[in-house]
């Protein structure tokens, strides 16, 4: 083994830092990986040939392809760096929303909150509000309009702009 590891050590290595891409670890840990292999198939391996090279070559090429397959059968980890940034919804906003939401609301007219409870919050159609409240479909019509109106400028006044 010594005597295989001293004559085709380096030119395995060189070989294997173009297939990892310069990877010097990593073609350092396949070196290391075929001659376990060789080893463990020297009765295998021809005393007789020139060069055991293109053999070693071919089982450091198939082990590097090996390590190509397994990193992308595995999703890449990222770590921890995008974790520390990601937002986690913990409601506050929504909740803020509703507080100045209801504010608003209560400055209306009685008229433009219940017509709004009715349309918006009740999810009533114009006809069903005004069945509702007996007034005519007109009125429901323009009592929505004035209301989001009146709304619209009650947030406007806490801050909420559309």
């Amino acid at each position: 083994m010594n005597e295989l590891y001293r004559v085709y050590g380096r030119p395995l290595l060189s070989f294997v830092l173009r297939l990892t891409g310069g990877d010097r670890h990593w073609a350092e840990d396949v070196v290391q990986e075929t001659m376990i292999r060789a080893w463990r198939s020297a009765h295998q391996l021809d005393a007789e040939a020139t060069s055991l090279l293109p053999w070693l070559a071919t089982v450091a090429r198939r082990i590097v392809i090996d390590d190509q397959r397994r990193k992308n059968a595995r999703p890449q980890e990222a770590g921890e760096g995008p974790l520390e940034n990601l937002r986690a919804p913990d409601g506050l906003e929504d909740l803020l929303r509703s507080v100045v939401v209801s504010e608003a609301l209560l400055s209306l007219s009685p008229a433009h909150r219940e017509i709004l409870n009715e349309t918006f919050f009740r999810d009533r159609s114009v006809n069903e509000a005004a069945k509702a409240l007996g007034i005519p479909v007109g009125t429901v019509k323009s009592r929505v309009y004035y209301a989001l109106r009146a709304l619209r400028v009650a947030l406007e006044e806490r801050g909420v702009t559309p």
